[in-house]
């Protein structure tokens, strides 16, 4: 067959054979039925309801065989869960998949990547490398919505439109359990929405974005005519099981009917107050001496780690074995991620296929006390279940962890919930909420269930009693088109009027739900002195972060007030001063002081801090063992990888990605294999420079010391050199192994370039234009003042990239000027006395544009502008550059106007990702004219 691109294809896999040979079995009705009626169609379901337990998860691979199939689908399934989600097996079920895709013998996936937003092993960058790559990608509503946004949390400046693009376009973005984020379904709603009806389409040959809710509870949404949607669900063979089930299942359905109608018998118990933890801790024991994995939520923090204290206290004193964990949304990554791999308690809850063999499994009786973290994207199953009375949507996504898959016959489902619902005020009146009101019906609901928990008895409850159970929607603020132009204009990088925080757009405005801040710790907190600031350029700790930015095994999450009460206790604990930079939403830091911090009225500091991200040294310590913030730990009481964790971020091999050390000489003796010299700090700038002979052989014990885990940390020396592996654009180097001379530069990026026209398809005006703006891209480096920057001793030859050269010292780049080499590639460009202009004025006006524009917005610049500093060329007047700068803004517009938002920002990725890949992998160059190769 053929696809639509017109390349050849052999004959597909038929589905059922090809489901198979991806997961191990046959496929469910509804799942044949999502392929053959749908996306075999090239057509996606705004919104696709089905239960917990039947493979929702499998809608990828649903995606993948129609991508097989040369079906009109996205390049990219991007897999969005819930914020509150601890972890989502998701990918490593995407593996899994990734692995088998062999046997379909498509070459067109045998290059899919998978990456993921979250964790440990967070974001291998492989999405990124190539806009013509398949690719899945998971992630959380704030990981993946910010992105979207072009705001990205933790990521910098210089690449927030290459992720737009990336999600935005040529993508499908799956909403898993899209009822609990209504906020974030409604914006990609209305992004999808912006991108098919209001924004023009230009020549792109790839699909825009595209949006399917995923959801095993669905609420009610209105079309624009008024009239109830309809999901895609289930088929009605599988909704209505016999009633005698196969005691050995046969058949596909057959594990659906079993999973449908698995047994948790309901029972209710009332207390007086809304006190649940004490008459948990009772229900739980009552399963001490049963071998049993018993699940506990609880809606409250406190109240899940009261409960957990409680209930080793009881088996203790029972004499029976402690066995408990627990799993919040308030642990830092690092610690949590090391939970769920190697906590043996945990690994009882999961599947066998999912545990992972460092796990040693615990006998007996075991307790998992949760928080919301453990309701949603955890494929866990416990034998029995207590908890508290929560709202309709929560209680469903709790039954769907216990008995997941039907196979007991004796599970328990123990709910804790008050007499009258409300708490008194100070008269003694009795105050409900509306989650109150909801609890309410929700308790109503459960006692119509008469002791039947299964889904499919929760299915049969009234769909109007249920939404009216649900927790209440959020306050979504309209996303706007003026507000989209907004948060496309990246490289403004200061506050801006009419551009607003995207925390509201994300998740709404919820009065029950507190704000919430961020806190992580780093060296360079400590490190940079405001003495020593003053010796780099003002812009020192932003551009620091946007070459390590922040990974989620770094960060931890609670709420504002309880960031405040622990900030607190950490400065009455310290002595002297503490450094702490405040990060904005834009990436803008505030440098400051602890005690200057918290030392002003509660409700001012907690207004200054909600919904930012606090990073601290790590000589604050507090950090407790089990990766919660607790001010009143000092560093040595902390977990034994210390505090900094940044250089943890480590690939599937388990390399580190990243790697900071001191030295005193010109590099580390022992500097990473593998990786490039991303930066070089001077930590002491006023010392005079050293002799490159005296410091040749300095010892490796000088330069790095190393922790038991293989971790570099800092020592003392000089110079504080930053190391990464060099994955995808995001990370593109500005040094190489070895010095790149231009020219080679240029034809690796030109030949990339080409490359990934012909994958894409692009029509030919377009494919010459991004041919032409690799040419031209790096004209800008001619420029002694650039080549002095990256350290070229003689910088009358021109390079691309700087290095080490064989047999010599490694280039040691520095901040010299402000100049932008890309400023001064457009005016190069457009100078009708260089020969290549007349290539450039041959193209018709837009196609002159794009090509401009791909040049001057390819390390993230120019949207609009460039800063004011950055536009002078030693090459050119002011005159003429004050004009290209006017002139880069309106080209902007012009093109944005032209492509849409998210369609300009992939374009520009296509450049991108062919600089990138010519900086990583370099084609053999031969040896610079004088070069020493002995």
């Amino acid at each position: 067959m053929t696809t639509a691109e017109g390349t050849s294809r052999q004959a597909p896999v038929p589905f059922g054979e090809a489901f198979r040979a991806l997961t191990g079995y046959g496929p469910f009705p509804w799942q044949e039925l999502l392929f053959t009626q749908w996306l075999s169609q090239g057509a996606i379901p705004a919104s696709c309801s089905v239960p917990t337990g039947l493979g929702k998860t499998n809608a990828v691979a649903v995606w993948l065989i129609a991508l097989a199939h040369g079906a009109r689908v996205p390049r990219r399934l991007v897999y969005v869960v819930n914020r509150r989600t601890v972890v989502d097996q998701t990918t490593a079920e995407l593996e899994k998949l990734q692995s088998k895709l062999p046997k379909l013998q498509i070459p067109d996936l045998d290059t899919l990547a998978i990456s993921t937003l979250r964790g440990q092993f967070a974001d291998n960058g492989e999405w990124l490398a190539d806009p013509s790559r398949p690719a899945v990608i998971c992630g959380t509503v704030d990981m993946i919505g910010s992105r979207l946004l072009f705001e990205g949390y933790r990521i910098g400046f210089r690449s927030r439109p290459l992720h737009a693009g990336f999600l935005g376009q040529d993508a499908l973005l799956v909403h898993d359990e899209a009822h609990l984020e209504p906020a974030f379904q409604a914006l990609v709603e209305r992004i999808q929405e912006e991108q098919r009806d209001f924004e023009r389409a230009g020549d792109l040959p790839w699909p825009k974005l595209q949006v399917m809710a995923l959801s095993a509870t669905t609420r009610r949404r209105l079309l624009k005519n008024g009239e109830g949607e309809s999901a895609f669900t289930i088929t009605d063979q599988e909704r209505q099981p016999p009633s005698t089930l196969p005691d050995l299942p046969t058949e596909p359905i057959h594990h659906v009917w079993r999973r449908l109608r698995a047994l948790k018998q309901l029972d209710l118990h009332e207390i007086e107050e809304d006190r649940p933890v004490e008459k948990v801790v009772e229900l739980a024991m009552r399963h001490g001496q049963s071998g049993a994995a018993v699940l506990i939520f609880l809606r409250r923090v406190e109240d899940t780690i009261g409960a957990a204290g409680k209930l080793r206290e009881a088996l203790k004193k029972a004499g029976l074995p402690q066995h408990v964990q627990t799993l919040t949304g308030t642990m830092r990554g690092q610690e949590r991620d090391a939970l769920l791999r190697t906590d043996g308690v945990f690994a009882r809850f999961l599947p066998a296929s999912s545990r992972s063999s460092e796990a040693v499994l615990p006998e007996g009786t075991v307790y998992l006390a949760c928080t919301s973290a453990g309701e949603v994207g955890v494929d866990i199953s416990a034998d029995h279940l207590v908890c508290d009375l929560s709202t309709f949507d929560s209680m469903a996504q709790r039954l769907g962890r216990v008995n997941r898959y039907g196979d007991r016959k004796d599970t328990t489902v123990g709910v804790v919930h008050p007499k009258t619902f409300g708490s008194k005020d100070k008269g003694g009146s009795l105050v409900t909420t509306d989650i109150d009101v909801r609890r309410e019906r929700t308790l109503i609901l459960l006692r119509k269930l008469h002791g039947d928990a299964s889904p499919l008895a929760l299915d049969r409850l009234s769909p109007e009693d249920r939404q009216l159970a649900f927790a209440p929607e959020p306050t979504i603020p309209p996303a706007t088109d003026i507000l989209f132009d907004a948060w496309a204009m990246t490289s403004i990088r200061e506050r801006l009027p009419g551009r607003p925080p995207i925390e509201p757009y994300l998740h709404g405005i919820a009065a029950w739900e507190p704000a919430r801040t961020e806190v992580a710790w780093r060296t360079e907190v400590e490190l940079l002195t405001p003495e020593l600031l003053a010796q780099h350029a003002e812009s020192l700790p932003g551009d620091l972060l946007d070459d390590y930015p922040l990974k989620p095994h770094e960060v931890l999450s609670d709420r504002s007030d309880r960031v405040y009460t622990q900030l607190t206790a950490m400065a009455r604990r310290l002595d002297g001063p503490c450094p702490l930079w405040v990060v904005g939403d834009h990436g803008e830091i505030n440098m400051v002081s602890l005690g200057e911090l918290v030392g002003g009225e509660e409700r001012q500091v907690l207004e200054r801090i909600k919904h930012r991200t606090l990073l601290l040294p790590p000589c604050a310590g507090g950090l407790s063992a089990d990766g919660t913030l607790d001010g009143t730990v000092a560093t040595d009481g902390g977990p034994p990888w210390g505090h900094d964790v940044a250089d943890q971020w480590i690939d599937e091999t388990g390399r580190p990605r990243r790697q900071r050390c001191f030295s005193d000489g010109r590099q580390p003796a022992n500097a990473p294999a593998g990786m490039a010299l991303i930066r070089i700090v001077d930590v002491d700038p006023h010392a005079e420079e050293f002799d490159a002979e005296e410091h040749e052989h300095d010892s490796a014990d000088d330069q790095i010391d190393n922790r038991p885990d293989g971790a570099a940390i800092a020592t003392q020396g000089r110079f504080w050199y930053w190391y990464s592996r060099p994955r995808h654009a995001e990370d593109a180097t500005r040094a190489s192994a070895q010095p790149i001379t231009w020219d080679h530069h240029r034809e690796d990026v030109v030949h990339r370039a080409k490359q990934i026209a012909a994958r894409l398809n692009l029509p030919d005006e377009l494919t010459s234009a991004l041919v032409l703006a690799a040419r031209f891209h790096d004209l800008g480096k001619k420029r002694e003042l650039w080549q002095r920057s990256i350290g070229n001793p003689e910088p009358d030859q021109w390079y691309a990239k700087p290095g080490k050269p064989v047999g010599g010292p490694r280039w040691r780049p520095r901040h010299t000027t402000d100049y932008r080499h890309e400023f001064g590639s457009l005016l190069d460009a457009m100078d009708p006395h260089q020969p290549h202009f007349a290539e450039l004025d041959a193209l018709r006006p837009e196609m002159r544009d794009v090509v401009l524009h791909l040049i001057a917005a390819h390390h993230g610049h120019a949207r609009p502008h460039f800063p004011h500093d950055s536009t002078t060329d030693p090459n050119h007047a002011d005159a003429t550059a004050d004009e290209l700068a006017r002139e880069t803004c309106l080209r902007y517009s012009r093109l944005q106007r032209r492509y849409g938002r998210w369609g300009l920002a992939y374009l520009e990725s296509l450049l991108r990702a062919a600089d990138w890949a010519a900086s990583a992998n370099p084609t053999p160059a031969q040896p610079a004219p004088g070069e020493n190769t002995q």
